[in-house]
């Protein structure tokens, strides 16, 4: 029987006949219709072998023999076009990914929240301020976040700018991933200034230094990075929540790597991985019913509200035929609420026979309000979901697989303690998100050697368990 991506009946447009959340009330359809029509003449931003190259790292992952890092933007923003904000998102995330492999002995599958995030949801349709009321504001690619009639109202011709923005972003990656950057030989070129003097930075240098003596041997014995490629260059794959469905439908491609005489698969075009959010996973709703026909890795946000059966259904829908790799399910239940919500889905799951990408979001779960009234994050939240969610699979015996966090490079204050002792006063300082608080650089490297101690304490546990066998 053919799994629904390997379907000749499903098309990209089928999501057109169901309900769909979170879709933005565009005023001129027929400018709508332009747009996306230029959009499927344009190239894709991605193709369909790197796609199945990174379903093939995911399987690892589900499989526990690789860890999951994904990362980047809350959501980005068309003003930061001049590569610095990708550059420093990329930065941090090699920094965290040496650190998590050096302790886990295991690859790191490194995803982006990057060339692409330009879309969010909404809590409500519309924003009042001042007596007026206006659409809200749903992300550069729908609208401006300036509070004005002419920036709130949805603008067709955004998608277009999302499209240039994503293209020259990816350009941008895959020059740092291949082009000398990544090289392992950088490791202390990687550091940003204000976390250089941290705790955390001084670590990561101790680390550093360990690398760089094993790569002095390695040079001895004739690897170098001239004649390995795995010690310059690194695989770096981007994703977004797949919102804007009218774009996701436009740069939806048929894989014309197929075999001949096979149908060939549909895959979509603008990321390598997609995942559908909390407000958007109804099971009769158009967004399952986009993604369920690509052959990308899908994600699904999976909240304190879910029930074993809600997750078995939509695993159901996306996975019928169970391929590893396919599905990861990022759970954001709040730190606190884990331990008891977590373990009933995680039994399920193990009991369905689903090979799925167990990761955990401990962000959205722990968005609090300061005292200034700015949202925020406090890191000890951040860090006790993340504990919570590796004992939780300790104790399913269960794969403990990634970790999905809203990060920047940069030196933001958006979020309260780390090592910097960020407080409420702090985060007026530099407080440049268009909507949700993110970790900077200092935070996210405290985060990777956290989740890094606790891959070395499961490497540690497997390691008697194979010895007492």
């Amino acid at each position: 029987m053919k799994s629904p991506t390997e379907s000749s009946t499903w098309q990209p447009g089928a999501w057109r006949h169901r309900p769909a959340r979170q879709m933005p009330a565009y005023p001129d359809l027929a400018a709508l219709d332009a747009a996306c029509a230029q959009l499927r003449q344009f190239p894709p931003l991605i193709f369909s072998g790197e796609v199945q190259a990174l379903r093939t790292q995911l399987a690892e992952v589900a499989a526990g023999r690789a860890f999951l890092l994904q990362g980047g933007d809350c959501a980005e923003s068309f003003d930061t076009l001049d590569g610095e904000a990708a550059r420093e998102t990329f930065r941090v995330m090699l920094q965290m990914a040496v650190v998590l492999t050096y302790a886990a002995a295991r690859p790191v599958v490194k995803v982006g929240r990057i060339a692409g995030q330009y879309a969010k949801p909404r809590s409500a349709d519309t924003e009042t301020q001042g007596g007026l009321t206006l659409p809200s504001y749903r992300g550069d690619i729908v609208n401006g976040a300036a509070f004005t009639p002419e920036a709130r109202a949805p603008q067709p011709e955004r998608l277009l700018r999302a499209y240039s923005a994503s293209a020259a972003t990816l350009n941008l990656l895959r020059a740092l991933a291949q082009g000398g950057f990544a090289d392992l030989h950088q490791l202390h070129g990687w550091t940003a200034d204000f976390v250089r003097a941290s705790p955390q930075g001084q670590r990561y240098q101790e680390l550093a230094d360990r690398i760089g003596e094993t790569l002095a041997f390695m040079a001895a014995c004739g690897f170098t990075s001239e004649n390995t490629p795995q010690l310059r260059e690194v695989a770096f794959y981007t994703s977004h929540e797949a919102l804007l469905l009218p774009y996701e439908e436009a740069l939806t491609r048929r894989d014309a790597a197929a075999t001949p005489g096979a149908d060939a698969r549909w895959f979509g075009a603008s990321a390598h991985m997609l995942w559908l959010g909390e407000r958007t996973r109804q099971l009769d709703g158009a967004h399952i019913e986009y993604l369920r026909g690509i052959a990308n890795p899908v994600g699904v946000k999976i909240g304190p509200s879910a029930t074993p059966d809600d997750v078995l259904a939509l695993l159901a829908a996306l996975d019928p035929a169970r391929e590893p790799g396919r599905v990861v399910l990022i759970t954001r239940m709040g730190a606190g609420q884990l331990p008891a919500k977590l373990p009933p889905l995680l039994a399920a799951v193990k009991a369905s026979g689903h090979a799925v990408v167990w990761s955990c979001d401990p962000m959205h779960g722990n968005t609090v309000t300061s005292a200034h009234g700015v949202k925020t994050r406090d890191f000890g939240q951040v860090v006790r979901e993340v504990r919570e969610f590796f004992d939780a699979h300790a104790q399913a015996g269960t794969v403990a697989g990634g970790l999905h966090v809203e990060l920047t490079g940069q030196d933001v204050t958006e979020c309260r303690g780390g090592g910097q002792n960020l407080t409420d006063d702090s985060l007026q300082a530099r407080y440049t998100s268009a909507c949700d608080p993110r970790l900077n650089g200092s935070q996210s490297l405290e985060l990777a050697f956290l989740v890094a101690d606790l891959l070395k304490a499961q490497r540690g546990g497997a390691m008697k368990s194979i010895a007492k066998t």
